[in-house]
């Protein structure tokens, strides 16, 4: 999935992982840091480096949140809403390279979630006969 994005993302100038925090935050922004690791299954190491880059990038902002230090809020910059066309057409471009209807759309996502989230497996408890 990543390189199929890749030729759509550089003129961008955005990574995949950055692509999809940019997507996360036009469907709404600002949002705490640990939701949207949360949202994205990042974890803090991994979503706090990406973060620093689009800020130094100028594509979001960092701020503490003022009702709660603890928390940070990322939000888009003027900059990172500009390309709210460019990357809401993205999905549709690798449709149309995949040749993908909407059946075929729900059938990958399904696919690629139960990948990232495979199901737990229990063992199933045996008794042990005297």
């Amino acid at each position: 999935m990543v390189r199929l994005h890749k030729p759509f993302l550089e003129p961008l100038g955005l990574t995949f992982p950055q692509y999809l925090v940019v997507l996360e935050l036009l469907n709404g922004a600002p949002q705490p840091v640990g939701v949207l690791g949360e949202r994205l299954s990042m974890d803090t190491g991994t979503i706090t480096p990406l973060l620093k880059r689009l800020e130094l990038s100028g594509l979001v902002t960092r701020k503490r949140d003022p009702s709660d230090e603890r928390r940070v809020l990322v939000d888009l910059t003027s900059q990172g809403r500009a390309l709210e066309t460019e990357v809401q057409a993205i999905t549709g471009k690798i449709r149309t390279a995949c040749q993908l209807n909407e059946q075929n759309v729900v059938e990958l996502r399904r696919t690629l979630d139960g990948l990232a989230h495979p199901p737990i497996e229990h063992p199933i408890a045996t008794v042990e006969e005297p």
